[in-house]
């Protein structure tokens, strides 16, 4: 097999360098929390594919109803021949979401997909063309996603222009001296200056900014939004491809806040690993469309349905979104003890096992430090763990684990991370 050097020679002759990767070392195997390499090197994974895997690598009942499913067929395309695996799923989906208003599901491949459909859906049903969304925010790749993002370097920059009538609103953060009353007088003020209501089609939120830096949204945050959104006859979307199935400790993020939102986009940790998405959402918004408004060849592939209905058994059987709230207080108090002895931890978000340490100089909020972030997470996989970096300002290490990583290895993966702050400062 070729060695991790050669196999980086042909990525970068083969690849273009906009699919940027966060390691240079090629996977050759995983199984639940760790990764072996190509030279047979073993990684404690902290990243979980961006948190696509909460389930683990390779998790035997996803592969087990993997495999059943390919027996049968692997793609007739929905549109044309449906299958089973897809309607349970939705069916199962539906009664999961949050709220008492009956639902239906879509399924799709990516989550920038959802996030399309979520706005196209919301234009038809509202017959409205404006979008709120928030700084910070990450929404996908596509035209319309990068206009919804809040980050311009790298998502956004040179790619221009984009969609128009998206507009954003601060997202609140006290750490950064934004509260939830900063981002209500905003929204407030783009009502007046900029947008009127009966002209927004939808506003989207995520519950915990992904690559904006794992802020949670306050709970009265939310529940302000959903009291504007009623008022004024707009979709609130919930972008839940990062938060989702059981990452927060809750199934859905909005959960932690009481919420339901009228639509919700999902993907990442749907299908244990295997591509699909959706778009769940309050069915008669749902119902909006006119048959072949939506779909797409291969939206709702048989195999990630059929992973998707093993990782709901998963969640539920092995207490997942326990386990979840259990990783965030191990994480909690490695980091409050860290923080006890490292001015440079300015400020620790803890979500379930969705967590982030944010790196500044001399505990400043206000002086981000992400040349020392670069070096720790470089560090740390330079003695075998895995973490994502993220944050606008480029200075979080983000924590997002299999919830079903086992204890010893959460703790030898901080322990490693510790030594590298260590030897990074």
């Amino acid at each position: 097999m070729a060695s991790n050097k050669e196999l980086l020679a042909i990525r970068e002759r083969a690849t273009p360098r906009g699919v940027g990767t966060q390691t240079t070392v090629f996977a050759d195997r995983a199984k639940n929390a760790e990764i072996w390499d190509v030279e047979g090197r073993r990684y404690i994974d902290i990243a979980a594919g961006i948190a696509v895997t909460n389930t683990g690598h390779n998790h035997p009942r996803v592969i087990e109803a993997v495999k059943a499913q390919l027996e049968r067929f692997s793609h007739t395309c929905f549109q044309v021949t449906p299958y089973d695996v897809y309607v349970r799923l939705a069916e199962r989906l539906n009664a999961l979401a949050p709220g008492d208003t009956p639902k239906q599901t879509m399924f799709l491949t990516t989550g920038a997909e959802a996030v399309e459909n979520a706005v196209k859906i919301s234009r038809k049903f509202t017959g409205r063309s404006a979008v709120i969304a928030f700084s910070g925010a990450f929404h996908g790749r596509t035209m319309m996603g990068m206009a919804l993002t809040g980050k311009v370097v790298p998502y956004k920059a040179g790619f221009g222009p984009f969609p128009p009538e998206v507009f954003h609103v601060p997202f609140p953060i006290d750490y950064h001296g934004v509260s939830v009353e900063d981002s209500l007088a905003a929204l407030e003020t783009l009502f007046r200056s900029d947008v009127e209501p009966a002209r927004v089609a939808a506003m989207i939120i995520e519950p915990v900014q992904g690559e904006g830096g794992f802020y949670q949204a306050p709970a009265e945050f939310l529940q302000a939004l959903r009291r504007i959104c009623d008022e004024h006859g707009i979709v609130m979307i919930a972008d839940e491809i990062q938060t989702g199935f059981a990452r927060t400790g809750k199934l859905f993020a909005v959960e932690h806040a009481g919420v339901e939102a009228d639509l919700m986009t999902v993907a990442k940790s749907l299908a244990g690993g295997f591509p699909l998405s959706g778009v769940i959402g309050k069915a008669h918004i749902m119902d909006s469309i006119d048959p072949g408004g939506l779909g797409g060849t291969y939206g709702g592939s048989p195999l990630g349905c059929a992973a998707g209905l093993a990782v709901l058994d998963v969640i539920k059987e092995e207490k997942l979104c326990e386990k979840a709230v259990a990783i965030g207080e191990t994480i909690r108090a490695w980091a409050t003890q860290m923080q006890a002895e490292h001015d440079c931890i300015g400020h620790i978000r803890i979500t379930g096992a969705m967590c982030a340490i944010e790196f500044v100089k001399g505990g400043d909020a206000n002086s981000p430090d992400a040349e020392l972030v670069k070096r720790v997470a470089a560090e740390a996989l330079a003695n075998g763990v895995i973490f994502l970096t993220c944050g606008v300002r480029g200075n979080v290490i983000r924590f997002l684990p299999a919830l079903t990583i086992e204890p010893d290895l959460l703790n030898e993966a901080l322990q490693v991370l510790g030594k590298a702050i260590v030897a990074s400062t």
